[in-house]
Parts: structure tokens; C-alpha cells; sequence
């Protein structure tokens, strides 16, 4: 395979910062002008339309590199000194890029970065762990005006929507989002990863119903979620032992999708109020990966392992 792509990687805890590596992984350099030590990088978006074009978020703000990741500038926003957790760009209108922050609260610009609006959506500002934080932002690729926010832990609502000019906004209706990805197709299919279960809906968060439950993961907790390009029945998940934990995995969906059982989606009921919709418990048609295995590096195959 080629070494002739470019990896770039936000990195949290002791260190952190990003790390660029400009030969498909061979070799990596941490990027330390203009990140400050330290940097706690949780969010990271390439531009659609010119891969070269990277945005970083920290918790001192946001950044940009013009050359795919090999130097970085600071851009102004009012996120200064707030710590960011997801950042999404629009793939029709570059120039419109939404953020989401801790505590819960969005952004977006219009004009590539220039300037920024808070939207005027309602989250929670408090649960049992302390301030919530929008760990997961997309635009539809079939239709950008639609966006989906994820939250960690929205424990006043499980689930709204908000009119805002331009796009409109959704939220998963699960009360603690570690990841989302969204799996193309008619329907386009909305994958949310939870820490002990992955949900999946096709009818824009009105029912979920079941993917998977983690203990039949080789780790059980699970964190973020990708779809592969090419092919939506292909999942990958991200694992880990515990909420804090030290060791990690991989998860994937080794074999295509096939039908399940009818299953009831699996949520507790949320009062409503403002513009949050009711939660439906209706039965939905069950889409389930047939089966999962762990990823592990070729020159470690002893520690292979499926469930």
C-alpha cells in the first residue's frame, strides 16, 4: 500500500496536542507551535471539498492547517478557553462549520471561521457527572440542512429538536451519546454508541432500536463508532474496559447485515417539553450486523478474537 497519505491525530491526557505523520504512519511528529502544552485535542474535521484542510478543537480553542495537517494556526472564536468536542463542516457549504463544546452548547460560522453565532438550543447544563458536552456532531450527506448532535449526558432531556435558522437540528434520543456515524442508504441509517449498547434509527430518531450489546464485545465499553466508505453494513466500534479504563480494542462487523427479530426499542420514557418530541415505543424492523470480531495488528494475531 501506498505511504503516501498524510495522518493526523488529537490527543488528550499527559502530552496531548496533535501528532502528524506525513508517510501513512511510518513516522510522527508531535505538532508543537501554536498548540500550548498540554493541549487536550477531542475533535478533529477534514473539509470535504480539500482534504489538505484540517480544523482541531481543544480546549483552547480552535484550529486550522492549510497543508494537511504539517503546521497549524489559531483561529479567533468565542470558544477560547472552552474545552471542544466535536466539530462538523457542511459538505455542500464549506464555509459553515458547527462546533459543540463542554458545558453543552453549539456554534456554528457561516463564513468559514470568521465569525460565529451561539445557537439558541437547549441542553443540559448539569448531571450526575458533572457539566454535559456534545460529543458528536454530523450533517447529513443527503441533506446538509439536516444536523445531528450527540450528547454526554443530557439528563434533563433525552431527546429534542430545535428549529434554528438555516439547518435543521436533531438529537439522538438516548441520553448518553459516545459516538455517532452515519450509514448511507434508503434510508440513510443513524448509528449512536452508548456505553453498554449501539442503537440504530431510520426514521430521524422518532424509534431506535438495538444493534448490539456490549458483552459481546472483547472489551464492554463502548466509545466511538465509524461506518466503512463503501460499505454501510460494515461497523467499526471502539472499546474499552472502563468509563476511565486503560486498555482499548476495536470492534467490527465481520459479515453483511441480515434481519433480526421486530424488537421494541429499549428507551425510558422522557416527559417533553418545549420542542422536544415524545419517544415512541413502537416495534421497529430489527437491522443487526450478522457478527463481530476484535481488529488486531497482523504481527499480534494470538490476541485475534471474535464474538
Amino acid at each position: 500500500m501506498s505511504k503516501n497519505y498524510s495522518i493526523c491525530v488529537g490527543a488528550t491526557g499527559f502530552g496531548g496536542g496533535v501528532w502528524h505523520s506525513p508517510d501513512g504512519g511510518e513516522n510522527w511528529t508531535r505538532i508543537r507551535d501554536p498548540f500550548p502544552l498540554g493541549s487536550q485535542v477531542r475533535a478533529m474535521a477534514v473539509y470535504p471539498d480539500d482534504p489538505s484542510r484540517i480544523l482541531a478543537g481543544a480546549d483552547n480553542g480552535i484550529y486550522r492547517s492549510e497543508d494537511k495537517g504539517a503546521s497549524w494556526g489559531k483561529l479567533w472564536s468565542p470558544m477560547d478557553g472552552v474545552p471542544i468536542w466535536s466539530i462538523a463542516i457542511d459538505p455542500e457549504d464549506t464555509e459553515t462549520i458547527f462546533v459543540g463544546i463542554k458545558p453543552a452548547a453549539l456554534f456554528r460560522s457561516r463564513d468559514d471561521g470568521q465569525s460565529w453565532t451561539k445557537l439558541s438550543v437547549q441542553m443540559a447544563q448539569e448531571c450526575h457527572i458533572g457539566p454535559p458536552m456534545v460529543t458528536m456532531l454530523m450533517v447529513d450527506p443527503k441533506d446538509h440542512r439536516t444536523v445531528w448532535a450527540g450528547v454526554e449526558v443530557d439528563g434533563s432531556t433525552a431527546a429534542w429538536t430545535a428549529a434554528i435558522p438555516g439547518p435543521t437540528l436533531k438529537a439522538a434520543c438516548i441520553p448518553d451519546i459516545h459516538g455517532m456515524a452515519i450509514s448511507p442508504g434508503e434510508p440513510n441509517r443513524v448509528i449512536a454508541s452508548t456505553p453498554r449498547e449501539i442503537y440504530a434509527t431510520t426514521d430521524m430518531g422518532e424509534s431506535w432500536e438495538s444493534v448490539v450489546t456490549t458483552d459481546q464485545f472483547v472489551l464492554p465499553y463502548s466509545r466511538g463508532i465509524a461506518v466503512k466508505p463503501g460499505d454501510p453494513n460494515v461497523i467499526f466500534s471502539g472499546v474499552g474496559d472502563t468509563a476511565i479504563g486503560g486498555a482499548g480494542a476495536i470492534q467490527r462487523s465481520r459479515t453483511r447485515a441480515k434481519p433480526g427479530k421486530r424488537a421494541r426499542c429499549r428507551l425510558s420514557p422522557t416527559p417533553t417539553s418545549g420542542n422536544s418530541p415524545p419517544i415512541r415505543r413502537t416495534q421497529i424492523s430489527s437491522w443487526r450486523p450478522a457478527s463481530w470480531e476484535s481488529c488486531t495488528r497482523p504481527a499480534t494475531p494470538e490476541t485475534r478474537g471474535s464474538r
